[in-house]
């Protein structure tokens, strides 16, 4: 059983004694199975999450009604929730510059089904990639950038993501800093990957300089953008041993595998409703 089969309910609220039973009690009441369960009770914030897998054992199962029936039991323990349906397709804008890999690994995904999502515009800083966008049949957008031009770039951006509908934005190496104010718009639902050798190498080229400095770990990080350079909240991260007869070339190459599959799992952890953002951390109930 999948997410893509069943329910989800996610929920949180401050830690109390009964914070468990007063979600898996009303599933039982109201005939649901469950397939997966996952809670953390954070004791240092005092804050609890639980994400819930369930399949209604009744026909004609209202979502309406489920929500309004639990809304109460959930106000007793000042909790939110949050119930996503099975089968839905998100709708996603991605950004990217030149480099093509995380793009078209997303794509792939996105075309055979592995990524439940709806790419409905593909935003770019350069024309390169446009014959890509164009063999999947997605709208590309190409709005070239200057530091005069930035404010009304940005604004043509968040254009195109308003007129998609987008409720995620992935930047699948986007290699422009976004403003205050275009990451206070994206704040929570906008993800992005990069390669975990900052901040010892920064600028360009850093598996170069990595190479002259003898590292023998590389890796990605992916996170929620937030106005804090590089440095959002982390939702996945991936990382692989290196030795000395890696070149330049190896890390580069090792680099852009970890980060198309370190960039795909973190999209699929927050489709899949695994992913809470807390405070500037994350709690992450990882699949399978």
């Amino acid at each position: 059983m999948s997410a893509t089969d069943t329910w989800i309910l996610t929920a949180q609220c401050p830690s109390r004694l009964g914070t468990v039973d007063v979600v898996t009690r009303f599933l039982k009441e109201q005939h649901c199975y469950i397939t997966e369960l996952n809670s953390f009770d954070d004791r240092l914030a005092e804050r609890f999450f639980i994400r819930v897998e369930f399949r209604p054992e009744n026909e004609g199962f209202d979502d309406e009604r489920f929500q309004a029936e639990f809304a109460p039991r959930a106000a007793e323990f000042d909790m939110t929730f949050e119930l996503a349906a099975p089968g839905r397709r998100t709708p996603v804008v991605i950004m990217v510059s030149k480099t093509d890999h995380c793009l078209n690994d997303l794509l792939y995904r996105y075309r055979t089904g592995q990524l439940p999502i709806d790419v409905r515009a593909i935003i770019s800083n350069h024309p390169d990639l446009e014959p890509l966008a164009a063999w999947h049949g997605i709208p590309y957008h190409h709005f070239p950038i200057t530091p005069e031009a930035k404010p009304q770039q940005e604004a043509e951006v968040w254009r195109i993501i308003e007129e998609a509908g987008a409720e995620l934005v992935i930047l699948a190496r986007y290699m422009q800093v976004l403003s205050s104010d275009m990451c206070a718009r994206l704040s929570g639902w906008a993800i992005n990957i990069h390669h975990s050798l900052l901040p010892g190498f920064k600028g360009a080229k850093p598996y170069h300089q990595a190479y002259e400095k003898g590292v023998k770990l590389v890796g990605a990080t992916a996170h929620y953008i937030n106005d804090d350079l590089d440095e959002g909240p982390i939702i996945t991260q991936g990382i692989e041993p290196v030795d000395h007869s890696h070149y330049p070339e190896d890390l580069v190459a090792k680099g852009r595998d970890i980060e198309r599959q370190t960039l795909a799992r973190a999209v699929d952890y927050h489709l899949q409703r695994r992913v809470f953002l807390h405070a500037k951390r994350t709690v992450v109930f990882a699949g399978s």
